[in-house]
């Protein structure tokens, strides 16, 4: 004999109709998405970043240091027009600032820190902060 179950035709109708409609996300094509992509490397002696941030002028590249805790963040500026005689075929502009933070194994010695930016790859050079030993207190 066959199993039956209970069929209740507006919780499959809904549930057919809105699976994953919420949970895909919805991107307008506005122009290109940049993002920050890194790599962190580390050695004995710092951590090493390589951040790359395509089309940024190093001017709009602001980097952050406290503790253990790194922020990196840019300011996107594109305006591109294309023109053939009076008319506009194509004309792209976006704006927007990106950011990304992370943290380190350890702390970071800000004052010794160095950032390079060439061909939108940002390196920093972190050194790491020495690591004091705990100070015992006599007891008198």
């Amino acid at each position: 004999m066959a199993n039956l179950t209970r069929f209740t035709p507006r919780d499959d109708v809904f549930d057919d109709l809105f699976r994953g409609f919420f949970m895909r996300p919805i991107r307008l094509d506005s122009g290109p998405e940049v993002q920050i992509k890194m790599d962190v490397k580390e050695d004995d002696k710092a951590y090493i970043v390589h951040a790359e941030i395509p089309g940024v002028k190093k001017d709009d590249i602001q980097v952050s240091i406290d503790g253990n805790q790194v922020s990196i963040s840019a300011e996107v500026k594109n305006e591109k027009e294309v023109k053939e005689g009076e008319k506009v075929l194509r004309s792209e502009r976006y704006y927007g600032k990106v950011s990304r933070s992370f943290s380190l194994g350890g702390d970071v010695d800000e004052a010794a820190a160095q950032a390079k930016y060439e061909d939108g790859v940002l390196l920093l050079t972190l050194p790491k902060k020495a690591v004091t030993k705990a100070k015992r207190l006599e007891i008198r």
